[in-house]
């Protein structure tokens, strides 16, 4: 056969492919309607461990592997169809809870809300949360958890966090208090840091013994520092580091903080643009103890516990693939008093509402112990 000749014979394949396909996924609907009469699970595997060894012996060696994962995903694909069937008429079930959480389609990201943050004035978290909120009213908070709790008790509308950075990675403490108190996202913001090394009035970087900042800070300027050959302090937030430096008797000591810092509290850049990567991004959160999703999201955010088992994960990650959903992020979590258990955080870059990700939010309980949906929204850049 030439080419044209192999090619209308793949074609001719491939319509009797697909049209058996769509009659095996128009069975999930038998097969669901089954599995709900006799209280049976959707995922069984026993029965799919079995058909795929059927399958791949009598298939021939040289397409074996390519089997496996063919039939796997097609079995992955039919056990979604089903889930969404039998989740349809649960108002508890992921996907009834996002949609509840959706706020009329003229509903406008709100200009001014009560914020808590924290740190001080001029914190990477106050500036995120002007960027956020055009007039915000903000409470500083000493800690991440203070934030958490300024929500949950009502005195603020909503938190600004710091959740994770392009040169430094993860706010680990963030997500540790995301799974503790189960708030949803509604917005996020990336946005670009650049630190600056601030002292008094008339301090020579020579001079310079000593230097503070957040943990964060400090790791994202490791290169300086070596450099300078300085001890270094960890403090609560970048701009508590700029009002102890400015608020100190000492002429030896320097912050790692933002440029607002230095006019807040007259202090001079000893060098500017310090972080090691020029391209240094902060993520930041706004969280709220309702979920909200507001119009035009596009980013859903999910908490998920996996057995510890073989090819746990990978059964999640297949049920991306099987509908077409972009991971953008993928954070692991030990789970407290659990030995090498942990909690998974996935940020699916996927519209909300759209049938893949209704489909998703209906299609997981086979795959994994439990699941929370942390929320739908836009993020900002």
């Amino acid at each position: 056969m030439d080419l044209a000749d192999i090619r209308t014979r793949i074609d001719e394949i491939d319509n009797g492919i697909l049209a058996l396909f769509a009659e095996r996924m128009e069975l999930a609907a038998d097969v669901a309607a089954s599995k709900r009469a006799t209280g049976k699970a959707v995922f069984d595997p026993a029965r799919e461990r079995d058909k795929l060894y059927r399958l791949v012996t009598a298939a021939p060696d040289a397409i074996k592997p390519e089997v496996a994962s063919l039939f796997s995903l097609l079995m992955s694909m039919n056990k979604a169809a089903q889930l969404k069937i039998l989740n349809a008429d649960r108002t508890d079930s992921a996907a009834a809870q996002a949609k509840a959480a959706l706020l009329a389609q003229d509903t406008p990201f709100p200009m001014t809300a009560t914020v808590a943050c924290q740190g001080v004035e001029g914190a990477y978290s106050q500036i995120a949360a002007c960027r956020l909120f055009s007039t915000p009213k903000i409470t500083f908070h000493p800690t991440f958890e203070g934030v958490f709790r300024a929500v949950r008790d009502g005195a603020c509308e909503y938190g600004v966090l710091p959740i994770e950075n392009s040169t430094a990675g993860s706010v680990n403490a963030v997500y540790d208090l995301l799974a503790e108190y189960r708030f949803s996202i509604v917005r996020s913001l990336r946005l670009k840091i650049d630190h600056q090394l601030l002292a008094k009035p008339g301090v020579a970087l020579a001079d310079v013994h000593e230097v503070f900042s957040h943990e964060q800070a400090i790791a994202q300027c490791s290169e300086l520092l070596d450099r300078l050959g300085v001890r270094v302090h960890v403090c609560e937030n970048t701009a508590r580091a700029a009002e102890l430096v400015a608020t100190s008797d000492r002429t030896d000591i320097a912050a790692l903080s933002s440029r607002s810092c230095a006019a807040l509290y007259g202090l001079d850049v000893l060098a500017k643009d310090v972080q090691d990567e020029g391209n240094n991004y902060t993520r930041f959160v706004v969280i709220s103890a309702t979920p909200q999703v507001f119009p035009g999201a596009t980013r859903t955010s999910l908490m998920v516990t996996l057995p510890h088992a073989p090819g746990a994960l990978y059964r999640v990650l297949e049920r991306l693939y099987a509908l077409d959903i972009n991971l953008v992020k993928l954070e692991s979590r030990p789970i407290p008093n659990r030995d090498f258990e942990f909690l998974f955080y996935f940020d699916l870059d996927c519209p909300y509402g759209s049938p893949a990700l209704d489909t998703l939010l209906d299609a997981l309980d086979d795959v994994c112990e439990r699941y929370t949906y942390i929320g739908s929204y836009t993020e900002v850049v």
